[in-house]
């Protein structure tokens, strides 16, 4: 996943689209050489992920969402 740079670094994958299943979603990322990747119910529920965003994996492993916009202003590609 690409690395990005703040006061701290994450991974994140920019969303090109996301499809609800049963028991979670379908994130199809827009970096290539990414393949589509199942997330949670619960992820969806507390994050409410949308396409144009991030999918964003914090050093602990915590999974999170965030809008382009704050991601894109706040954080550097490395």
């Amino acid at each position: 996943m690409p690395r990005y740079q703040c006061h701290k670094q994450v991974w994140a994958l920019k969303i090109q689209s996301i499809e609800s299943r049963g028991n979670g979603a379908t994130i199809t990322p827009e970096d290539p050489g990414y393949g589509p990747f199942e997330v949670s119910e619960e992820y969806v529920t507390k994050h409410d992920p949308k396409a144009g965003g991030y999918f964003v994996v914090y050093a602990d492993g915590y999974q999170s969402f965030s809008p382009a916009e704050a991601l894109e202003g706040g954080y550097t590609r490395v």
